[in-house]
């Protein structure tokens, strides 16, 4: 894939760890993540697409067992915690530029997706597949514990409970992309504004 695709990617895993981590500690209830950094591309060998997804639909289920246990809603904390979301340190500048770095982000998706059937089981590929349709509900998770519902306008990939096919799967896991992004940059801007010192991606 091009250079703009490696890096997207793999800010993608960090910034989504970073995203559950941050739901995960401001929670009523303690619900702990498994977080994915990777540092370079050679670190996606291990599943690490497959885990995180994964990550997302088990971290939902966990959630909200958890909260269902202890009879609370998911509701804003007195003071929010911010202090696992950070820049995650990936450089463009690093990714591979050779002559068959050229395959945009989605169309390499769409090309790796009947594969990445193939390869997994019935169970955990309809669980990767349809984590790309809980945007709406980890912004509603984040939206209640900012006290601020206006920022569920960053959701563009909707509808959790009416599972899509797996056509035109790399539109929707940019669409997944892009709001992952968007969230993580709003959660940046707010620590910020919080005064929380940032931390280091080294460091965290």
């Amino acid at each position: 894939m091009s250079p703009e695709a490696n890096w997207l990617i793999l800010r993608h895993f960090h910034l989504g760890a970073q995203i559950l981590a941050f739901i995960g500690r401001n929670a009523p209830v303690p619900v702990a993540t498994t977080p994915l950094e990777p540092a370079r591309i050679a670190d996606l060998r291990d599943e690490m697409f497959v885990k995180h997804d994964l990550n997302l639909f088990n971290f939902v289920i966990r959630l909200n067992g958890a909260l269902r246990e202890a009879g609370v809603e998911m509701h804003a904390p007195a003071q929010v915690d911010f202090s696992m979301v950070r820049d995650p340190g990936l450089r463009l500048a690093d990714m591979p530029r050779r002559r068959r770095n050229f395959l945009d982000l989605q169309s390499a998706i769409e090309l790796f997706t009947p594969l990445y059937q193939l390869m997994l089981t019935d169970n955990d590929f309809w669980r990767a597949a349809n984590s790309l349709q809980l945007d709406e509900t980890v912004g509603i998770y984040a939206a209640t514990i900012l006290g601020a519902p206006q920022h569920l306008i960053l959701v563009n990939n909707k509808h959790p409970l009416v599972p899509l096919s797996t056509l035109r799967a790399g539109y929707r896991l940019v669409l997944h992309g892009l709001s992952t992004e968007m969230l993580h940059s709003l959660l940046m801007r707010m620590k910020a504004e919080a005064g929380q010192p940032a931390t280091p991606a080294a460091a965290a």
